[in-house]
């Protein structure tokens, strides 16, 4: 008997406030613009051939083993695929059945339980077939996070009176409808005959993932490693079994390859291939795919292939559809062997950079708690130096320098991406030389110059690096964010263009301190306040449009903190209170800036959207509370688990407020000093440990966006109190007081 139909949750969610409903909906009316209708009845037209392999990675195609796949890197457009999708518990890796899914759904998708299961063998009805297990299968994703509807894209091209095929159990799960049920059905490509009444044609190359399936599990109910003759004859014997069904498509037919999961402990990225008709009505040409979801030559994700099938066949994708269609990228290499090493060194990239992630992060927090402990030892030993004040002043000058570089680290990580530290033959030792390299250049400039001698000067340089190096980055791209050990990781998929929650606190840091810098210069030449404030609250401005932005930063809890903070940091630049009711309506203005921005991208057409545009459309949908359950759930994980993120956190600020601004602990007023040498430091230090403040309530980054904040603000509030401290000269020790008097209960 066929599957029924799993009855909507639509009734169970929550759903936002009515009045803010409400407020979007009067928002595009007043803009004279209304969202595309959907659900509108569209007839099927063109052909697709969407052939999956689970596992296939660039690194396996040869000229030898695999002809058909190497023919096509030579002639099709091409791209990383990023294939993330709901992963077991314990295992970041995407499983075949979940990745077929996950195409079926156009949405992030899994399967319930420990392991990667097998896809289910379909049970034969007649021509055509029924998943079994599919009610609980589609009852499962609603508690995922992601409320993927599994069938989408098989019950589009029958609502639109396509035919669909699939052949095997994998392409099974994608082109079910959403009842579970495929009207053609084949083990292989033979049994279908003529392939021309067929509009949607979904084939499982599964030699791979068979193999992968026949290995030992581990620990975590994962298949273990496919050996490399094994790997190789399961790819060569892939590739035989889609050279022979390209070779039997109808004329006009486009052909999208997809690596759709993983086949080995670890997560990858794999093959995309297009050849044939595009969405757009032209021909994929040799070169690179791109997509609106990624912003990134030569970088696709899985949820684009459905939105490509669909897109392809004259359809057009429901919203719960969130990929968008592949298009024709950048230029790609000659030859098939220079296309393939390029995107193999991509996934290389990737890989390097989940292996030296953890322990470059272990090595900073490491690093940063020895430095603090040797600048609070090294500060008390100038207050008791005597007659070695001058070791002291050395000691000083050189903790002033591995501040400015310590400072100097974080942008570094970004910068270090125009190295290709990930092809050197030791990566964690690669890319710490890398970023200390690059750091060390920064701190060059930060002392080169007459500013060296100013109490701001080196902490000014290092800022408005960090600002301006990461502004040009989300104007042109977000190239230095891709696989930075502080950025994005494209296995992982959380995220592809725009500010991460790690970049925006590093790039607000800086942006807000450097402003301080430029303030203090500025008010030294005699500048008027007004015109102080007027300049760098112009700089702000434009800082915080750069990162809320669609087209740049696309940053939607960053901007209500970075308007705080700038905020702050101008109020107590013109010498005023900041009080509750300023920060209120300060608070106020954020939220209304962040949600203009939304609406302005809602506005926009669906494939054009950010998540920014996405979310309004969750609140009209009643979905916005899983997306913030979701999120809000990642931030308590994230700093509930991240011992030494948090760690580093609370020793950053016992440094700043225990040892720098406690005179009377260490004998040395070091914070105070550099506030009355440059009052601007003052509302410039506020207001960055205020954006990072509300930035940590905001994102799902959780603790790590006020470590990384504070891994740029205190080192650089030290050199500038190292500094203050040198122009101060020294400090003769105090004479020792004589025992207080006894008082009237102890006489």
């Amino acid at each position: 008997m066929p599957n029924a139909t799993p009855r909507s949750s639509v009734g169970g969610r929550l759903r936002m406030p009515r009045v803010v409903l409400a407020l979007f909906l009067v928002a595009g009316a007043v803009l004279g613009l209304t969202a595309p209708a959907a659900g509108a009845a569209q007839a099927v037209s063109g052909r697709v051939a969407l052939i999956g392999v689970p596992g296939l990675e660039w690194s396996d195609l040869d000229a030898t083993a695999t002809p058909t796949l190497w023919r096509l890197a030579g002639e099709a457009a091409s791209a990383s695929l990023s294939t993330r999708a709901v992963p077991p518990p314990d295992r970041g890796v995407t499983c075949p059945a979940a990745g077929w899914l996950t195409v079926s759904a156009g949405q992030r998708a899994g399967t319930d339980g420990r392991g990667c299961p097998a896809p289910p063998d379909p049970r034969r009805q007649g021509a055509g077939a029924t998943i079994p297990g599919w009610a609980a299968l589609a009852a499962y994703q609603g508690r995922t996070g992601y409320d993927a509807r599994i069938g989408t894209l098989g019950q589009l091209v029958d609502d639109g009176g396509g035919q669909v095929a699939a052949i095997g159990p994998g392409a099974a799960l994608a082109a079910a409808d959403k009842s579970g049920n495929v009207a053609h059905y084949a083990a292989t490509p033979d049994e279908l005959g003529d392939l021309t009444p067929y509009h949607l044609i979904v084939f499982d190359a599964d030699d791979l993932a068979a193999a992968w399936f026949r290995r030992p599990l581990d620990e975590y109910g994962v298949p273990t490693a496919l050996p490399a003759s094994e790997r190789r004859a399961a790819v060569a014997a892939a590739d035989r079994r889609i050279g022979a069904l390209i070779d039997r498509l109808p004329p006009g037919t486009t052909i999208l390859v997809a690596g759709v999961s993983d086949v080995t402990p670890d997560a990858h990225l794999h093959v995309a291939l297009a050849a044939g008709p595009t969405p757009e009505g032209g021909t994929f040409p040799h070169g690179h795919l791109t997509a609106t979801s990624t912003r990134q030559d030569a970088l696709v994700t899985i949820t684009d292939l459905t939105s490509t099938a669909v897109r392809v066949l004259g359809l057009t994708p429901p919203r719960e559809v969130v990929g968008r269609p592949w298009q024709p990228g950048g230029a790609a290499q000659d030859t098939p062997s220079a296309t393939v090493t390029d995107l193999a060194d991509a996934d290389l990239a990737s890989k390097v950079l989940r292996e030296v992630r953890g322990p470059f992060f272990t090595v900073l927090v490491m690093a940063q708690l020895l430095f603090y402990a040797l600048a609070a030892l090294a500060l008390r030993r100038r207050r008791t130096a005597g007659k070695d004040a001058a070791g002291a002043s050395g000691v000083l000058r050189s903790v002033q320098v591995v501040a400015v570089v310590s400072g100097s680290v974080a942008v570094s990580t970004f910068l270090a991406q125009l190295v290709p530290w990930w092809t050197l033959p030791v990566p964690m030792l690669s890319v710490i030389v890398t970023i200390l390299g690059v750091a060390g250049l920064v701190t060059a400039v930060a002392f080169a110059g007459p500013w060296r001698a100013h109490v701001l000067g080196p902490l000014t340089v290092v800022a408005a690096v960090t600002s301006l190096a990461l502004l040009l980055d989300v104007m042109t791209g977000s190239v230095l964010q891709v696989n930075a050990v502080t950025g994005y990781e494209p296995v992982t998929g959380g995220r592809f263009y725009g500010f991460s929650n790690i970049a925006f606190a590093v790039y607000s840091t800086g942006t807000i301190l450097g402003l301080a810098g430029v303030a203090q210069w500025l008010q030294a030449r005699g500048v008027a306040r007004p015109v102080v404030i007027s300049l760098c609250g112009a700089y702000g401005a434009f800082a915080i449009f750069a990162d809320g932005w669609p087209s740049w930063g696309a940053d939607f809890g960053g901007v209500p903190a970075f308007v705080v903070g700038l905020a702050v940091f101008l109020i107590l630049l013109s010498g005023r209170r900041v009080s509750v009711v300023r920060l209120a309506l300060v608070g106020l203005a954020g939220a209304a800036l962040v949600g203009a921005l939304s609406v302005i991208d809602w506005l926009r057409p669906d494939d054009q959207r950010t998540h920014l545009g996405n979310f309004v459309q969750q609140i009209i949908d009643g979905e916005a509370w899983t997306v913030v359950g979701r999120k809000f759930g990642a931030m308590i994980g994230v700093t509930v688990s991240n011992v030494p993120l948090t760690l580093l956190s609370l020793v950053a600020l016992a440094f700043l407020f225990f040892v720098l601004a406690r005179p009377s602990r260490w004998g040395v007023s070091a914070l105070g000093l550099a506030y009355t040498r440059a009052p601007a430091l003052r509302p410039g230090l506020f207001g960055a440990l205020t954006c990072a403040f509300v930035g940590f309530l905001m994102n799902d980054s959780g603790i790590a966006i006020p470590a990384m904040a504070l891994t740029v603000a205190v080192p650089l509030t030290l050199a500038a109190c190292v500094r203050a401290l040198q122009l101060a000269g020294p400090t003769p020790p105090a004479q020792q007081s004589g025992r207080a008097a006894p008082r009237r209960a102890e006489a």
